[in-house]
């Protein structure tokens, strides 16, 4: 079980830690416990509770009357009132709580929802991204399990590959080409599954390779295939200290081809980037990217 302080609910939830006390005092709906310090605690009972009240007053509903509603009553409410598709932090925390509860069904129902009213990438980028944030700050606190974790990446993962399936195939020979790999030893795929979506979404041709994918094998790829562009993400491999040196032996692997690398290790150190690599830092940086080459440069 979890164990929050006061702060940690602010950043999760986004209620002002006055907010939290005053709700807390007034209404009970929070039971903490306190430490030998006298430092108060919670629990992820009392987050999954703050997540449901901040949905309903967020949609204008009143904490006096909120506050008397019992689990059931409560969890009905939130579902009730998913209406509105561009209140983004609603939907986070309605997904949030759902996480908490193991709720697949209600998961399910909610991402749908996301996706109908607003489409698929704009989803994404709008509900899916702070999800999975949110997601990795419960990570970090110990507050979020193996299970709960992988129930929510294998369902959006599952979401972008049904998504990318509807999508309008090209020729390799009438569109500019891509490939997309994971290296040797990189599980964390879902970034690069939702740039393999943009990217078909927007005509271009994509060979996806995925996870795992050993570099010594992307020459003899690059010479076949010829990509425009060679695309991978970086979030727990190589190695810190090997990242440097990575990039380098990729860019003699794939001369010719404009190199895209993103994740988490091109951000955290300063590299020297050889004149054929991009680095878009956020997601929002790598659609920019894709959307700077003319439809007379696709075809």
């Amino acid at each position: 079980m979890g164990q929050f302080s006061i702060s940690d609910l602010e950043n999760i939830s986004g209620i002002k830690a006055h907010t939290i006390r005053m709700w807390e005092q007034r209404y009970s709906i929070l039971q903490p416990v306190r430490t030998h310090t006298n430092i108060r605690t919670y629990s992820d009972d009392d987050l999954r509770r703050l997540l449901n009240v901040a949905t309903l007053c967020g949609q204008g509903h009143r904490i006096s009357k909120v506050a008397r509603l019992s689990e059931q009553e409560l969890g009905a409410a939130v579902i009730a009132c998913h209406t509105d598709p561009h209140d983004y932090a609603r939907q986070v925390n309605t997904l949030l709580a759902a996480t908490l509860e193991m709720d697949e069904p209600q998961l399910n129902t909610l991402l749908n929802s996301a996706i109908k009213q607003l489409g698929f990438e704009e989803a994404i980028m709008q509900v899916g991204y702070p999800f999975l944030q949110r997601i990795g700050i419960l990570w970090q606190a110990g507050s979020m399990n193996p299970a709960q974790e992988h129930l929510v990446t294998n369902l959006i993962r599952q979401k972008i590959i049904a998504a990318t399936d509807t999508l309008t195939p090209v020729l390799p020979s009438k569109s500019r080409r891509w490939v997309l790999f994971l290296p040797e030893g990189e599980l964390h795929e879902l970034a690069l599954l939702f740039m393999n979506y943009a990217l078909r979404a927007r005509a271009y041709h994509v060979l996806y390779l995925g996870q795992n994918m050993p570099q010594q094998e992307l020459q003899a790829v690059c010479k076949v295939y010829q990509p425009h562009t060679v695309c991978t993400v970086l979030t727990a491999v190589p190695e810190r200290s090997q990242v440097q040196a990575y990039i380098n032996e990729l860019a003699e692997r794939c001369v010719g081809s404009t190199l895209v690398l993103y994740g988490s290790l091109m951000a955290a150190q300063d590299l020297v980037l050889p004149a054929s690599v991009s680095n878009p830092r956020l997601m929002t940086d790598f659609l920019s990217f894709i959307e700077t080459v003319s439809p007379s440069q696709k075809e």
